[in-house]
């Protein structure tokens, strides 16, 4: 049978095309399967093998998941990490460089693009530039050389040497991305990174799941994940991937398996959500300052469970009832994060003094609920982005009425579903746009929480119904460097919104075709142009002539037949762009 099926495979590898090729490469692969059968089913259990483990309480554990099982199975306690299991470096590398510029205050001159290198695909386009920051999320190899950056190798060996890190972290010109590490040893190099350098790295981090080569993945981590991706070809002629970094609590995290990055984050992510769900995730970044009912005077503050004997100013502790002058009352609870002042003239004030996510999860609460998850999410960083957006500064805490106005707050601690809402999105903001929500009325740059939920009950992850209201928004950390990564074109979603009524009407007739809404356009910054129909965008380079307008319209067009096979046609989409543009028809 082997010898059957060889010679079929050499008959198959001389034919190119045509329908006797494609029946003979079918026999094959039958024949195949057959005959290795064994080495097959050995070969697929180690291609879907993920590998996850940290350092947590001075112990590292190692899960190892089949990404064929069950995904909801408790992953359960694991196994004390083999000091023999090793991993490639890959673009780890690149992390302990940029902690090493953050702690030690190093500026590090943008690295320009002028097209001498291949590698610049991952950096910036010809003339353009790359800082320290998106050279992280990006994955740009060529910022981080030690020769460009002057580092200095004995300053480097003190530093790593003083903060015990493993030898070979020590060598600065031995980290590069073949080289093969013990994870034991990597995680212990995860934890050597000082405090506050950890923090500001993983808040830059945090935009590698969202906009950088985690790009889609952050509905299934949110924030809790603030990892460095890497991908490296293995011996097999395939690639391993994963991610190594540290969660929400700054346990040190690796994971690793077989295919790139992206596949393995995301066949890994069901598995170990209930262990990164572990991660507790400390409400301490930020502060936020209430003050309640500022649109409704108070007549007097009742403690009940004092026989409704009226409450003395001072932090509030248990179970009050709020008495205003209109006549209407209502039941507030306190675990000494209210505050009862009173004026000279005897004006009473309720202030409230909370950790962001706290806040936030009161808003959630206060304004939505929290029966359909996603929707939770996506109001929780709609909330936040406002908060950060719109709330004054008064000694390091950001301060917002409790009003209509602005957003209403709980009086009382939130349910464990709001704040697992807040904490799951802890940091994420949408940046570079202004941020609105209502119940029920959605309008340019204002969220409906109602069509919110009903995109959630389709099936739409947060970060969709985020880029259905914000398509030009970026989501990232509000303590991250990074200001967003959509660069607008100039004119160019304006003269596409007086373009697409006008191809509506032309391709209403067209198999396939929806108009979209309207999508945000970008400035690409490196490849090709494209279409991300997830966060509902495009990406060119320019709007000048008629050629760039035809990419323009070539990438509409893959989001206007995104629910079709013809969307996924090039030469269709391509012909149907050529002549909406040429020709006018």
């Amino acid at each position: 049978m082997k010898a059957a099926a060889a010679t079929a495979w050499s008959r198959c590898a001389s034919s190119e095309v045509g329908v006797k090729a494609r029946i003979v490469g079918q026999a094959v692969a039958w024949l195949l399967a057959i005959a290795f059968a064994g080495s097959a089913a050995s070969a697929y259990a180690e291609a879907s093998t993920l590998r996850f483990a940290w350092l947590r309480d001075g112990s590292a554990r190692l899960w190892t998941f089949d990404a064929s099982s069950d995904p909801a199975a408790a992953p359960g306690p694991g196994e004390a990490l083999p000091a023999s299991l090793e991993t490639q470096l890959g673009s780890v590398w690149k992390l302990f460089v940029y902690a090493y510029l953050v702690d030690r205050q190093i500026p590090a001159p943008d690295y320009q693009c002028d097209g001498g290198d291949r590698e610049e695909v991952y950096c910036c386009m010809t003339g353009g530039h790359i800082d320290r920051d998106r050279a992280l999320v990006q994955s740009c190899g060529l910022f981080f050389e030690p020769h460009r950056l002057q580092l200095d190798p004995a300053g480097w060996r003190q530093y790593w040497r003083a903060r015990k890190a493993p030898a070979w972290l020590q060598d600065l010109y031995a980290l590069k991305p073949e080289k093969r590490v013990r994870v034991e040893d990597l995680l212990a190099a995860l934890q050597s990174i000082p405090t506050r350098a950890r923090d500001d790295t993983g808040n830059t981090l945090v935009s590698v799941v969202t906009s950088g080569r985690g790009e889609g993945t952050v509905s299934l981590y949110g924030s809790l994940l603030r990892a460095k991706t890497w991908t490296m070809p293995d011996t097999s002629g395939g690639y391993e991937g994963g991610a190594a970094g540290w969660l929400a609590d700054g346990t040190p995290v690796w994971l690793g398996g077989r295919g790139g990055s992206v596949r393995v984050l995301t066949a890994a992510a069901p598995r170990i959500a209930p262990l990164v769900a572990q991660s507790t995730v400390a409400d301490d970044r930020a502060c936020v300052s209430v003050e309640f009912f500022s649109r409704y005077p108070i007549r007097n503050v009742f403690d009940t469970r004092a026989g409704g004997r009226p409450a003395q100013p001072g932090l509030l502790d248990g179970a009050f009832s709020v008495a205003f002058e209109n006549g209407n009352s209502l039941p507030i609870e306190s675990h000494g994060e209210l505050r009862l002042d009173r004026e000279d003239n005897g004006k009473l004030h309720i202030v409230g003094r909370f950790g962001m996510n706290d806040y936030i999860a009161r808003v959630v609460e206060r304004e939505g609920d929290t029966t359909q998850p996603q929707a939770a999410r996506a109001l929780a960083v709609a909330a936040r982005s406002y908060l950060v957006q719109n709330a004054g500064r008064e000694r390091g805490c950001y301060e917002i009425d409790d009003s209509s106005r602005t957003q209403r707050v709980l009086p009382r601690p939130a349910r464990a579903a709001s704040r697992n809402a807040a904490d799951f999105t802890d940091g994420l903001v949408l940046a570079g746009v202004p941020v609105q929500f209502h119940h029920d009325k959605a309008a340019p740059g204002q969220m409906s929480w109602l069509d919110a939920k009903a995109a959630a009950q389709r099936g739409l992850t947060f970060d969709a119904i985020l880029a259905r209201t914000w398509p030009q928004a970026t989501l990232t950390s509000f303590a991250s460097p990074l200001a967003g990564d959509c660069e607008p074109v100039a004119g160019a979603r304006d003269w596409l919104g007086r373009q697409a009524p006008v191809w509506a009407r032309r391709l209403a007739d067209e198999p396939g075709y929806e108009e979209p809404e309207l999508p945000a356009v970008c400035e690409v910054t490196s490849g090709r142009p494209y279409a991300d129909a997830g966060r509902n965008r495009v990406y060119i380079r320019r709007l000048r002539s008629d050629d760039d307008r035809i990419a323009l319209t070539h990438e509409y067009l893959h989001l206007a037949f995104a629910h079709h096979p013809r969307g996924q046609d090039e030469a269709f989409i391509e012909q149907t762009a050529r002549k909406l543009i040429l020709t006018g028809s």
